[in-house]
């Protein structure tokens, strides 16, 4: 009503799993380098717009800024759009297999996914969306970087990386506290942002439950 445009970055829902556009927004952002393109082989964005006009403005400041993407990248971005429904379907299924395995760990004190029925975003995600990709985080019970480093060095499913969406499951440490400013991170120890990927979530779980084991015993 005041005439602002809204801007959203959907890179985690994807459009298949939220559709930005009905629900008011003018501006869509997706690193299609992500589950778009999804093996983790290509460096794309995509910009969406809801009116004639605003696509005009995005042309010419594209063109003013001379963006113009290879053809074998929007290759690689179409190959990845054929598979993109049955690789969303997958990411989902085993996230939901290791979060809620990640809930029942002692070393755990949050998972942050709301596709789990008790997370708080619960409600409005099960409103507004029809899935969710394979991206969550996990917040630790405090305790030292030593022991959260000897967690993650041996891991053999999951690689340390932070441009998630391909295939594979990634894990990265990080501190929100760093760069929080709207409000306060008071959360209980460090956090991990895990990319859950295509393989198979027994091997998953199994690698994350030795990693438990080295940071307790760190």
């Amino acid at each position: 009503s005041a005439g602002a445009i809204v801007l959203m970055d959907n890179t985690w829902a994807t459009p298949l799993l939220f559709r930005p556009f009905d629900h008011g927004v003018d501006v869509v952002v997706e690193a299609a380098t992500k589950y778009i393109g999804g093996h983790a082989d290509v460096m794309l964005g995509v910009i969406a717009v809801s009116t004639e006009e605003q696509f005009q403005r995005i042309k010419y400041t594209a063109n003013a800024m001379g963006n113009c993407p290879g053809p074998d990248d929007c290759y690689l971005g179409l190959r990845g759009l054929r598979t993109l429904s049955v690789r969303l379907e997958r990411h989902q299924k085993n996230a939901i297999t290791v979060a809620a395995w990640l809930k029942s760990r002692p070393e755990v004190d949050r998972v942050l996914y709301p596709a789990l029925e008790d997370d708080p975003g619960y409600d409005l995600w099960k409103r507004d969306f029809s899935g969710a990709s394979g991206l969550f985080g996990i917040i630790l019970n405090d305790v030292s970087r030593e022991a959260v480093a000897a967690m993650l060095d041996g891991l053999e499913f999951f690689a340390m990386g932070a441009s998630w969406g391909g295939y594979e499951s990634l894990i990265i440490p990080n501190e929100p506290a760093n760069v929080r400013s709207a409000t306060e991170w008071t959360a209980a120890g460090p956090g991990l942002r895990l990319h859950i990927g295509l393989e198979d979530p027994d091997d998953l779980i199994g690698d994350l439950d030795k990693g438990f084991d080295r940071l307790t015993a760190a």
